[in-house]
């Protein structure tokens, strides 16, 4: 469908649910994300679907890389958004970071002593860092060495990271040494998932490989080589066990019939640490426990979709953070009997060498098999979707279905 259908048929839904991603869909990547830029537009936008839209990302809410900084600093008042409830609802690092418009957090099911070994994770990447990376970018001093260092890992909260983007600008073009900065990234990260298990938190951690090729048979994401043009994955995370963003998405239509009707069809303290995570099952749990007439018309936008051929030849390695989610709001869709929709961002104008739109062919990102299908595509990128987005918000608001 169009963009001006999908607008309709948007603006005069009774019951709507926009799951969204972020990075890449309303703001840009970028390889610092705390040079990142969210328009106050969007977020009055967002504000103005309260009850009908909720984020769902990797990334995090609070701390100096949060999305919630970025709230702040769009708007001419930094307290505003606080005051006046303009923060971002829904769920971040994956669905185990749940925040309300007021900016009101918490961690469901998430133990004492987990927090306390993710709030250790990020010295622990400074270190390992400091020990791999002089003998791959001799080039650099100590000076630049500890600035690529600060720029790699991101400190966040639940998910902390290490980014490659400013060291791959560093070797652009090279990708042999792109691939053996991902091969130290993958080594560093087991380093700490051994450290986890050393602590009796074998079963709390998972590394989250972003973007992906999907998993292997062991259920471990595959990292996605670099590649001439496409410089495949650029971010681990360190995420808690369940913080899949298929699982949040159940979260989030939980919590958004339990604000319609009173109650929560899959409990009132239903989570993603004790929810089940293979896909069947949680399509089963939804024709088990929600009622045809309360699931709503579900609109998932993302931008990390990726499938590339098997080295076989045979099939596709399908992967990308964002696949799991928009297929399950698909099939939920054809399970429920509705028309839920699907929107892909192109996220490849911005500084990350991404696969593009452009050419109309979806190399890189689907494929003649592919189950995912997508309702409207917009090769316009961040911009494009902005601007229909405060759009549709605003007729929505005029219809009498907004806040």
């Amino acid at each position: 469908m169009d963009l001006d259908a999908l607008h309709q048929e948007l603006v005069s839904s009774p019951d709507l649910l926009i799951v969204q991603d972020l990075d890449g869909v309303c703001m840009p990547l970028v390889r610092d994300p705390l040079t990142r830029q969210l328009p106050a537009d969007y977020v009055q936008a967002a504000s103005s679907l309260r009850g009908s839209f909720s984020v769902l990302t990797n990334g995090e809410h609070e701390g100096r890389r949060g999305v919630n900084r970025l709230v702040e600093q769009g708007l001419d008042d930094p307290g505003r958004a606080k005051r006046d409830g303009l923060y971002l609802p829904g769920l971040a690092a994956g669905g185990v970071q749940l925040q309300d418009e007021f900016g009101r957090l918490s961690h469901p099911g998430v133990s004492d002593e987990e927090m306390a070994f993710l709030a250790a994770v990020p010295d622990h990447m400074a270190s390992l860092l400091a020990q791999a990376l002089p003998e791959l970018m001799p080039e650099l001093g100590p000076d630049e060495l500890q600035t690529e260092i600060d720029r790699a890992i991101l400190d966040m909260q639940v998910a902390p990271t290490i980014n490659l983007n400013s060291l791959y600008s560093r070797v652009a073009g090279d990708v042999l040494r792109q691939r053996a900065l991902q091969g130290m990234l993958e080594s560093v990260m087991q380093k700490l998932m051994a450290m986890a298990a050393a602590q009796g938190l074998s079963e709390s951690f998972f590394l989250h490989v972003a973007p992906n090729l999907g998993r292997d048979a062991q259920g471990k994401e595959r990292l996605k080589p670099a590649t001439e043009g496409d410089v495949g994955s650029t971010d681990i995370q360190f995420m808690l066990r369940g913080s899949i963003k298929e699982v949040g998405l159940l979260v989030l239509i939980n919590r958004h019939i339990a604000a319609r009707t009173g109650t929560a069809p899959l409990g009132d303290d239903f989570n993603v640490r004790t929810a089940p995570h293979d896909h069947d099952s949680l399509i089963e749990l939804c024709k088990q426990r929600i009622a045809r007439d309360q699931m709503p018309h579900l609109v998932g936008v993302g931008d990390t979709v990726t499938s590339t051929p098997c080295p076989s030849g045979e099939g596709w390695l399908r992967g990308g953070s964002d696949r799991g989610f928009l297929t399950l709001l698909q099939e939920l869709g054809a399970t429920f009997g509705q028309s839920n929709r699907v929107v892909l961002v192109d996220s490849s104008g911005g500084e990350v060498d991404r696969p593009s739109l452009s050419d109309g062919t979806l190399a890189g990102i689907s494929d003649p098999d592919d189950l995912l299908q997508f309702d409207v595509c917009m090769p316009g990128g961040p911009d494009q979707y902005v601007a229909w987005f405060v759009d549709m918000a605003r007729a929505r608001s005029l219809a009498g279905l907004g806040r």
